[in-house]
């Protein structure tokens, strides 16, 4: 399926120079998603993960669809402040800005295969930050997943994991 046709784009948002992906397109559009989640089963097969852990909040919408589709659990990694107990926390860099994920120390079985999903791969940094985040809490991260590359931020190269996406823009 051609999914860029599902993806709105607006210039200067959330700041000037900032190109906003809007998936709500493709989410409004029942065999667009039916087909998107499809697509990200077939291609996180190669990974074989036990698990599937996205950070807050539309990996939420994909990774726990994806999760369901493969039968296997997900792990969400939520903003700061919004986890009770024990958790593990890392503050990291954005393109415009920091953010600070965390999960519950339980999250993972020591060595589990983590796949990490997210909506968008930018400059890395978000996968970099829940790669650190998974292993701190004993997961295994074999690998990033998204629907949307931005191809000329270079993210997958500098997330230090393997990686598939859908879409390159």
């Amino acid at each position: 399926m051609d999914y860029k046709k599902y993806i709105g784009i607006t210039e200067d948002f959330p700041k000037k120079g900032i190109s906003f992906k809007d998936i709500s397109p493709l989410l409004r559009d029942s065999e667009a998603f039916h087909s998107c989640i499809d697509d990200l089963a077939k291609l996180a097969e190669e990974y074989k993960p036990d698990i599937i852990c996205g950070p807050e909040s539309r990996a939420f919408i994909f990774g726990s669809a994806l999760a369901y589709k493969m039968g296997i659990g997900f792990v969400m990694a939520r903003k700061a402040g919004k986890l009770p107990g024990v958790i593990y926390q890392i503050t990291y860099q954005l393109e415009y800005g920091t953010a600070t994920l965390a999960i519950p120390k339980n999250s993972f079985k020591p060595g589990q295969r983590v796949l990490l999903v997210d909506d968008l791969m930018a400059t890395g940094g978000t996968f970099s930050a829940l790669k650190e985040l998974v292993s701190m809490a004993g997961g295994n991260p074999v690998g990033a997943l998204t629907v949307i590359n931005l191809k000329d931020l270079d993210g997958a190269k500098n997330c230090g994991l393997k990686c598939s996406t859908l879409l390159d823009l």
